[in-house]
């Protein structure tokens, strides 16, 4: 009988990033109030380097949701969990990708 050793799919290691490194946060929220600001806030209890430039932010075409990316160097796994573990814990934050 031929025995099939287990090996980790190359696509999914490919995928997984190394750290430290870039990675970019997205978050969506309402517009009509500073959500830019709030993802921030948020970010730099994890970061508290992070400079206000590397946030960049798109309304959407009817104005009612804005998108925050940030830009930034990730340290760990853990690091990018607990980012996103507090932004999706925020009521103003309808999804973090």
């Amino acid at each position: 009988m031929n025995k099939r050793l287990w090996a980790p799919n190359a696509a999914k290691e490919k995928a997984r990033p190394n750290f430290p490194s870039r990675y970019a946060i997205k978050a969506m929220g309402r517009a009509d109030v500073d959500f830019r600001s709030v993802v921030l806030e948020i970010i730099r209890r994890h970061a508290p380097q992070l400079d206000d430039a590397a946030a960049t932010a798109r309304m959407s075409s009817g104005g009612k949701w804005l998108a925050v990316t940030v830009t930034m160097q990730v340290q760990n796994r853990k690091q990018l969990n607990a980012i996103y573990r507090d932004l999706t814990a925020h009521d103003l934050v309808v999804w973090a990708l």
